[in-house]
Parts: C-alpha cells; structure tokens; sequence
C-alpha cells in the first residue's frame, strides 16, 4: 500500500489540503458506506474528526456525514439519503468552513506542542479536538507559577511569527533519524507504515502526522488556553480555544 492510498481510494488530500471538490467513480455501495476511486474526505485519526460534505450525482445529493476505515475508505451517508450505486461519477464536496477550521486547531496543537516541548520538555501522552476548540495532555510532573499565561502568550508568539508549515514524506528510516520525530510519549506509527508523513512548523516543530494543517501559524488565528486540568501524578491536560 502506498503513501496516498487506503484501500482502493486514492486519498486526494494528502497532496493538497486545500481541495475541496472532486471527482470520482462509486466503486462500491451500501448504505453502511460508499467507497470511491478518489477522495478528498479527511478520514479521521491523530486526534482529528472525518470531513463531512456531500456527494452530487444525476441531480441529487448525498449527505456525507463521516468516514469509516476498512480495508477500504468507507463515506458514511446522512440515514435515508439515496446511495449513488457502483459506476456512478460523482462530484464531491468537503464541507469547507469546517475543513478550514479543523486544520486551523490542529495546527495550534502543533504549536501548542512544539512550545510546550521546546519551553518545558514534556512529551505527548494524548489528545483529541472538535471545531476550534482541542485538549492535548503533557507528562508535566510540576505547573510553574504563570504556565497558563506563559505559554499562551508564547503560542501566540508564534502564530504572529508567521512559520511556514511544510508537508513531506519521507521514508521510515530517514524520517526517524529526524531528533524528537515523534512527540508523543509512545511511538503511534505503525510498524508496517514505511513513508512517514512529515509536518513541519519551521523553526519550531517537526512531527510525524497525517492530518491536514494550514500553510502558515499566522493562519491560525489566536489561541486561548482555556483551562489546565490535573490528569493523574505528572499528567496536565490543556485546554484551548481557536478565534479570528
């Protein structure tokens, strides 16, 4: 299996995180989950939710509500929405405002991150985000005076700093010989995984990710550390929320 495919669909926004419509053939349908040579769909992982949108075809439309992995990707329609059957093409559309959104929170994850490991040491042990509002845990056995606002205010820094982030993939061996690759406490790249997706904050943080991001911080926006919360001896769980 290569890079950019998951089963028989060729994942489209792997390469280009901005593209939101395409087309594509049905290869397979029920309405458990319609399966298409290509897509654009974000499938979900690292912490990130599936895209929603809609598939157009012969005049109708099919509400795309998430995405199932299997051996193949599976675009799981709205309940009573008609099925486009095998051999049909379809147009598809990624709900855009909330793409752009995740994209704009899982960048400030990386930021959050990158600062958080540069300023303090602490490695990943865990995450999850929804729409401009996310949670990452750090093993961070003491808060210091001020952390909130401290590293709020450094996060931000970055973002008006305006870093570039790059994608890349390279292969397994040469991606691992990058310092600190992996952020979280446990390595999350499957063994049989043999090109590593790279994102790249320049300058600030290098991880192995497959989710989509922004081109630059600045794209971000602002981020708000919205609460800490402890989660067990040496565990601190982070709280933020993206704006305008």
């Amino acid at each position: 299996m290569t890079h950019d495919l998951h089963g028989r669909t060729h994942r489209l926004e792997l390469s280009d995180q901005n593209l939101r419509d395409f087309e594509a053939v049905v290869l397979d349908s029920t309405p458990d989950g319609i399966v298409l040579s290509k897509s654009a769909f974000y499938p979900g992982g690292g912490g990130q939710p599936a895209d929603h949108g809609v598939l157009l075809w012969q005049g109708v439309e099919t509400r795309i509500v998430g995405v199932r992995k299997a051996d193949d990707l599976h675009l799981i329609p709205a309940e009573g929405d008609p099925i486009p059957p095998a051999g049909t093409v379809v147009q598809g559309a990624v709900a855009d405002e909330r793409r752009s959104a995740l994209m704009r929170t899982h960048s400030g994850l990386h930021v959050l991150c990158g600062v958080v490991f540069r300023d303090y040491g602490s490695l990943v042990t865990g995450g999850n985000m929804d729409v401009l509002s996310a949670r990452m845990d750090f093993n961070l056995p003491e808060v210091p005076p001020g952390f909130k606002e401290t590293v709020e205010d450094a996060c931000n820094a970055e973002i008006v700093a305006d870093r570039r982030i790059d994608v890349r993939v390279l292969p397994r061996e040469e991606a691992f010989e990058i310092p600190d690759i992996i952020r979280t406490a446990t390595n999350l790249v499957p063994e049989h995984v043999a090109d590593v997706r790279i994102i790249d904050i320049v300058g600030l943080d290098t991880q192995a990710d497959g989710g989509t991001h922004v081109a630059s911080t600045k794209q971000i926006g602002h981020i708000r550390v919205a609460k800490i919360e402890s989660k067990g001896r040496g565990f601190r769980r982070l709280r933020i929320a993206i704006s305008d």
